[in-house]
């Protein structure tokens, strides 16, 4: 694939009061847990082809929220994201490929100073001017990790018998990203 319509080879930056970077993970074996992280940024460097193209990020892990005070500290320590010592949990791209519908951007996940290849499913939403003359484009992408690759094991037993957390974490983008230049 070359191109995908309206979508300027160039910069674009993430719009954070227009995106939602998130997790889900299996809670009590019952249940999932959903949580969102306040603050990010990520810049999308669009080649002429769509292969070509680029792919960077950062979210600040100290600004998780799960809606529930408790556990969001309890998120940041040791026992998860390691907030204090690893502020940040990075994304590098490292190729794009097109598959029918499907972009695929394989890239370096970098969690609690663990970096481990990743990749994440797209599912580009179009091309479209606000009302203030600012190109965006829509995506959402989703990727799935094994938190204990990244150091992330803590878990408790229930008193049914199983563990509190499960292993896989869905990190979600439901994004719009705005065109620089």
């Amino acid at each position: 694939m070359t191109a995908i319509d309206g979508l300027k080879p160039g910069t674009w930056t993430i719009d954070p009061t227009h995106t939602e970077v998130g997790f889900v993970v299996r809670h009590m074996a019952i249940s999932k847990v959903r949580g969102k992280f306040e603050r990010f940024e990520g810049t999308i460097t669009v080649g002429e082809r769509l292969e070509d193209s680029a792919v960077e990020a950062a979210v600040e892990v100290a600004s998780v929220n799960t809606n529930q005070e408790q556990r969001d500290e309890h998120l940041r320590t040791s026992d998860f994201f390691a907030a204090p010592e690893h502020p940040q949990m990075t994304f590098v791209s490292k190729s794009i490929r097109v598959e029918g519908e499907e972009i695929r951007v394989l890239g370096d996940l970098t969690l609690r100073g663990v970096t481990k290849e990743v990749e994440f499913e797209v599912e580009f939403g179009g091309v479209t001017v606000d009302g203030f003359g600012n190109t965006k484009a829509g995506f959402e992408a989703e990727a799935k990790i094994n938190r204990k690759e990244f150091g992330v094991s803590w878990n408790a037993p229930t008193e049914a018998g199983g563990l509190t957390l499960g292993d896989e974490v869905r990190i979600t983008i439901d994004g719009q990203a705005a065109f620089q230049a």
